[in-house]
């Protein structure tokens, strides 16, 4: 919401000052309309014609993320540390196998069902079973995989990033559309150049609100969306990051305790929980085994 707030008070001061100043708002508005209508048609075409019906879906999607803001808070980091210190001290007490009933049918363990949050989030669940079920394969070694999840991970994060990517070109179009508006509006204007001044002035202040309206979309609205969608998607990539800096450093041979503490190093500092609140989360963890 803040950000809809951020834009809403850009167009106030635009359009205020220009109204304090002495600027004639009919004319603008008058001709606001078809102008907007032109741009931002041309701007649905060219994102139309530029994407699959997939990214275009997902896109449209990440528009909730300018109004959420981030998926998870410190009640969730916490949460997932919990949860992988549980599975990893499993792990370590009583070998991989102990984990197979958990992570075959995460949905009917009992250590999931205490954190229905991360076991609504099929990505994170599946993430962190599809990495424990490679350990019980014998895929032990510590810097394959990491350099699996690395791979995975940054394969994600390009994918999610595709909403803001595309309106980042938007952005960077619409100016240019702006001016393919002026340029019919000149276009117009010539061809009623008997026309007295009066309605030649009026005509081309309604050429020029093209380019207006052009810039303003382009560096008011689509470039500050598409940098609000970009931060939240990389925000959201550090909880992931966090699953793979715990299950990294329990196949370095790490306690469950150094685990999960290195994976809290890798939470956004925002939302990390003290060594302290983290250590009482832990021992308070009591889950049906």
């Amino acid at each position: 919401m803040l950000s809809l707030g951020g834009v809403a008070f850009l167009l106030v001061c635009v359009f205020g000052v220009f109204i304090f100043t002495g600027g004639a708002i009919g004319p603008l508005m008058s001709s606001m309309p078809m102008e907007f209508i032109t741009i931002g048609g041309a701007a649905i075409g060219t994102f139309i014609a530029g994407n699959s019906l997939h990214d275009i879906k997902h896109t449209l999607a990440d528009f909730k993320k300018v109004l959420k803001g981030g998926s998870f808070r410190k009640t969730d980091y916490t949460d997932l540390l919990c949860l992988l210190f549980y599975l990893v001290r499993l792990a370590s007490t009583k070998g991989a196998m102990a984990l197979e009933a958990h992570i075959e049918r995460p949905e009917e363990s009992p250590v999931f069902q205490h954190f229905p949050r991360i076991l609504k989030n099929h990505h994170a669940t599946a993430i962190v079973c599809d990495y424990l079920r490679m350990v019980g394969m014998n895929a032990d070694d510590p810097h394959q995989i990491e350099d699996v999840m690395a791979r995975e991970l940054r394969k994600t994060l390009v994918e999610e990033l595709h909403g803001a990517h595309t309106l980042q070109i938007m952005a960077d179009g619409l100016p240019a559309l702006g001016i393919v508006a002026a340029v019919l509006g000149v276009i117009k204007t010539m061809a009623h150049i008997n026309q007295p001044p009066a309605i030649l002035g009026e005509m081309i202040g309604e050429a020029l609100t093209g380019t207006f309206l052009g810039v303003l979309l382009a560096y008011g609205v689509a470039a500050p969306l598409s940098t609000r969608i970009r931060g939240v998607v990389e925000e959201d990539s550090r909880y992931f990051e966090v699953i793979r800096a715990v299950l990294v450093a329990h196949l370095h041979g790490n306690a469950p305790q150094v685990s999960v503490e290195i994976g809290r190093k890798m939470v956004p500092n925002m939302y990390m929980p003290s060594f302290a609140e983290l250590e009482e989360s832990v021992q308070n963890l009591k889950v049906g085994a």
